[in-house]
């Protein structure tokens, strides 16, 4: 019975040899925040600043032509005459109905002061004269839709029709575009939509110029995204004092903004699970959380991230495949 006690004793007092696991190791680095650029390349159209077909309001005989093909014509430059003999005497029977109408009104209106004649007449006359005057307005439209005249400065295409043809809303005679500056439409992802602004730089290259560069800037962004292609419409307009640029050229586009930071962190810290995103997280004590986060534009080795982190959190670069929501890490050099 006492050597019993004694090696109880002695198992009692002999140290334990059970020790609990260390922390895993693990390497973080802080979210940042850091200048990222926007740079997105796209393919664009060239658009004419203004652009329409002259086309008259009235059927009619063309009379004459008064422009060349490729001209600059200023805006308010005639540039053909239909045939106005009608609306000549269609607005000379006005006048002259007008002229018979107003005189009665003067003289009704002196009768009437002296109560010889009754409101009555004077009110019917009244009625006469503003109809007559709105018939002189009608015929002197009439008479000026058979001048045709350039809505606005720009360059003349080709001419469509010659003096003698009967020509109507349908005719085509020519066209006129304002090139002097260039529209250009082009589709971006809508991941950038929070990003783009009018006054961002656009420089663009064409094929038939391709040692020339031609820059400008956005000027307005659409206000829908294309539910199939899931792009938004960007325009932006370009100088063309040369001319260089004609309406339906093919340009490569590239639009860039210098004054963005975004918040970065290795592209290793990034834990992909089914369609979402997560980071480990380091707390200050050394406790590790999975959190989930939005990401954004991509360059090597760091992503963006939009959503989900703070600039100085800390996150797990090495080592993310050892750590456990909720338990204590140890933190490691990226040396060692």
């Amino acid at each position: 019975m006492k050597t019993l006690m004694i090696v109880l004793s002695l198992l009692v007092a002999a140290p334990s040899f059970a020790q609990t696991p260390p922390a895993p190791g693990v390497v973080v680095t802080p979210a940042e925040l850091q200048s990222f650029p926007l740079s997105v390349e796209a393919l664009g159209n060239a658009r004419s600043n203004e652009a329409i077909e002259i086309r008259p309001v009235i059927s009619a005989t063309l009379m004459s032509v008064h422009f060349d093909e490729g001209e600059y014509v200023q805006a308010g430059t005639v540039l053909a005459e239909l045939e106005n003999t009608e609306p000549w005497s269609e607005l000379a029977a006005a006048r002259a109905n007008l002229a018979e109408s107003e005189a009665q009104y003067g003289r009704l209106s002196q009768l009437y002061k002296t109560n010889v004649v009754a409101q009555s007449e004077l009110a019917e006359i009244t009625a006469r004269r503003e109809a007559d005057q709105a018939a002189v307005a009608a015929a002197e439209a009439r008479l000026a839709h058979t001048v045709i005249k350039a809505p606005f400065s720009g360059r003349l295409g080709l001419r469509r029709v010659s003096a003698g043809s009967l020509v109507g809303p349908d005719t085509v005679i020519t066209t006129l575009d304002d090139t002097d500056r260039i529209k250009l439409d082009f589709d971006v992802p809508e991941v950038y939509l929070s990003l783009l602004q009018s006054g961002l730089s656009v420089s663009a290259r064409s094929a038939a110029y391709p040692e020339r560069v031609f820059r400008g800037e956005v000027t307005s962004v659409d206000t829908r995204v294309d539910p199939v292609s899931r792009t938004i419409t960007v325009r932006s307009r370009l100088d063309n004092e040369e001319r260089l640029l004609r309406p339906g050229m093919f340009l490569a586009v590239s639009l860039l903004r210098q004054d963005l930071q975004a918040l970065m962190v290795p592209e290793q810290a990034i834990v992909p699970e089914r369609s979402q995103q997560y980071v480990w997280v380091v707390d200050d004590d050394d406790m590790a959380q999975l959190r989930p986060v939005q990401t954004g534009r991509r360059r090597p080795g760091q992503v963006e991230i939009l959503g989900g982190l703070s600039a100085g959190d800390r996150v797990i670069v090495e080592g993310t495949q050892k750590a456990r929501s909720g338990e204590v890490v140890r933190i490691l050099d990226a040396a060692s």
